[in-house]
Protein backbone atom coordinates (compact mmCIF):
# COMPACT_ATOMS: atom_id res chain seq x y z
CA UNK A 1 0.00 0.00 0.00
CA UNK A 2 1.47 3.43 -1.01
CA UNK A 3 1.86 5.91 1.69
CA UNK A 4 0.61 9.48 0.78
CA UNK A 5 2.85 12.26 2.11
CA UNK A 6 2.01 16.16 2.32
CA UNK A 7 5.44 18.21 3.62
CA UNK A 8 5.18 21.63 4.97
CA UNK A 9 7.16 24.34 3.09
CA UNK A 10 10.88 23.88 4.81
CA UNK A 11 10.00 20.68 6.32
CA UNK A 12 12.12 17.85 6.67
CA UNK A 13 11.87 14.19 6.98
CA UNK A 14 13.75 11.22 6.56
CA UNK A 15 12.79 8.37 4.61
CA UNK A 16 15.01 5.44 4.04
CA UNK A 17 17.92 6.97 5.87
CA UNK A 18 18.14 9.74 3.54
CA UNK A 19 16.67 13.35 5.56
CA UNK A 20 14.83 15.48 3.08
CA UNK A 21 13.64 18.80 3.16
CA UNK A 22 11.27 20.17 0.97
CA UNK A 23 11.52 23.60 -0.71
CA UNK A 24 9.69 26.65 -0.23
CA UNK A 25 6.11 25.36 -1.04
CA UNK A 26 4.32 23.07 -0.12
CA UNK A 27 4.30 19.28 -1.74
CA UNK A 28 3.06 16.00 -2.01
CA UNK A 29 4.20 12.57 -2.94
CA UNK A 30 3.63 9.24 -3.08
CA UNK A 31 6.20 6.13 -1.24
CA UNK A 32 5.36 3.37 -3.51
CA UNK A 33 7.53 0.53 -1.37
CA UNK A 34 8.35 -0.06 2.16
CA UNK A 35 10.78 2.07 3.76
CA UNK A 36 11.24 3.89 6.94
CA UNK A 37 9.56 7.39 6.84
CA UNK A 38 10.08 9.62 9.58
CA UNK A 39 8.09 13.33 9.39
CA UNK A 40 10.09 16.09 11.37
CA UNK A 41 7.97 16.33 14.26
CA UNK A 42 8.70 12.26 14.87
CA UNK A 43 12.63 13.02 14.79
CA UNK A 44 14.71 13.45 17.70
CA UNK A 45 18.38 14.90 17.58
CA UNK A 46 21.12 13.32 19.88
CA UNK A 47 20.96 16.60 21.77
CA UNK A 48 17.57 16.09 22.84
CA UNK A 49 17.82 12.61 24.44
CA UNK A 50 18.78 13.97 27.62
CA UNK A 51 16.54 11.37 29.34
CA UNK A 52 16.04 7.53 29.69
CA UNK A 53 13.29 7.59 28.27
CA UNK A 54 14.17 10.01 24.89
CA UNK A 55 17.21 7.92 25.08
CA UNK A 56 15.25 4.97 24.25
CA UNK A 57 12.90 6.69 21.53
CA UNK A 58 16.51 8.26 19.55
CA UNK A 59 18.02 4.47 20.13
CA UNK A 60 14.57 2.72 18.48
CA UNK A 61 14.71 5.77 15.69
CA UNK A 62 18.26 4.41 14.51
CA UNK A 63 17.42 1.18 14.41
CA UNK A 64 14.35 1.62 12.15
CA UNK A 65 16.51 4.18 9.83
CA UNK A 66 19.46 2.52 9.76
CA UNK A 67 19.09 -1.04 9.72
CA UNK A 68 23.39 -1.65 8.95
CA UNK A 69 23.90 -0.94 12.63
CA UNK A 70 21.31 -2.30 14.82
CA UNK A 71 23.16 -4.59 16.38
CA UNK A 72 24.55 -1.43 17.75
CA UNK A 73 21.71 -0.02 18.64
CA UNK A 74 19.94 -3.32 20.41
CA UNK A 75 22.85 -3.31 22.64
CA UNK A 76 22.43 0.22 23.79
CA UNK A 77 18.29 -0.11 23.64
CA UNK A 78 18.88 -3.02 26.31
CA UNK A 79 21.07 -1.29 28.32
CA UNK A 80 18.99 1.70 28.96
CA UNK A 81 15.42 -0.09 28.90
CA UNK A 82 17.56 -2.35 32.06
CA UNK A 83 18.63 0.21 33.36
CA UNK A 84 15.38 2.54 33.26
CA UNK A 85 12.98 -1.05 34.70
CA UNK A 86 15.72 -1.03 37.71
CA UNK A 87 15.32 2.45 38.39
CA UNK A 88 11.71 2.92 38.12
CA UNK A 89 9.90 -0.77 37.83
CA UNK A 90 6.74 0.94 36.69
CA UNK A 91 8.03 1.36 33.61
CA UNK A 92 8.20 -2.25 32.88
CA UNK A 93 4.48 -1.89 31.46
CA UNK A 94 6.04 0.02 28.57
CA UNK A 95 9.39 -1.22 28.15
CA UNK A 96 7.81 -5.25 27.59
CA UNK A 97 5.43 -4.08 24.43
CA UNK A 98 8.42 -1.64 23.13
CA UNK A 99 10.45 -4.74 23.45
CA UNK A 100 7.89 -7.24 21.90
CA UNK A 101 7.50 -4.42 18.56
CA UNK A 102 11.90 -4.66 18.58
CA UNK A 103 11.43 -8.09 18.18
CA UNK A 104 9.63 -8.14 15.89
CA UNK A 105 10.83 -5.42 13.43
CA UNK A 106 8.03 -3.30 13.96
CA UNK A 107 9.53 -0.13 14.80
CA UNK A 108 7.25 2.39 13.95
CA UNK A 109 5.39 1.15 16.78
CA UNK A 110 7.99 0.98 19.28
CA UNK A 111 8.31 4.91 18.72
CA UNK A 112 5.04 5.33 19.23
CA UNK A 113 5.00 3.66 22.50
CA UNK A 114 8.59 5.30 23.37
CA UNK A 115 6.36 8.52 22.90
CA UNK A 116 3.77 7.30 26.01
CA UNK A 117 7.21 6.30 28.09
CA UNK A 118 8.34 9.72 27.44
CA UNK A 119 4.68 11.08 28.35
CA UNK A 120 4.90 9.17 31.76
CA UNK A 121 8.61 10.07 32.34
CA UNK A 122 7.52 13.43 32.15
CA UNK A 123 4.72 13.07 34.41
CA UNK A 124 6.70 11.81 36.92
CA UNK A 125 9.04 14.26 37.06
CA UNK A 126 6.68 16.89 37.05
CA UNK A 127 5.21 15.48 40.05
CA UNK A 128 8.50 15.20 42.16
Amino acid sequence: MALRITLKPKERMIIGGAVITNGDSRSQFTVENRVPVLREPDIMSEEKADSPAKLIYFVIQLMYIDSEHQSVYYDSYWRVAQELVKAAPSTVAFIDPISEYILSDRYYLALKMAKKLMAYEEEALNRV
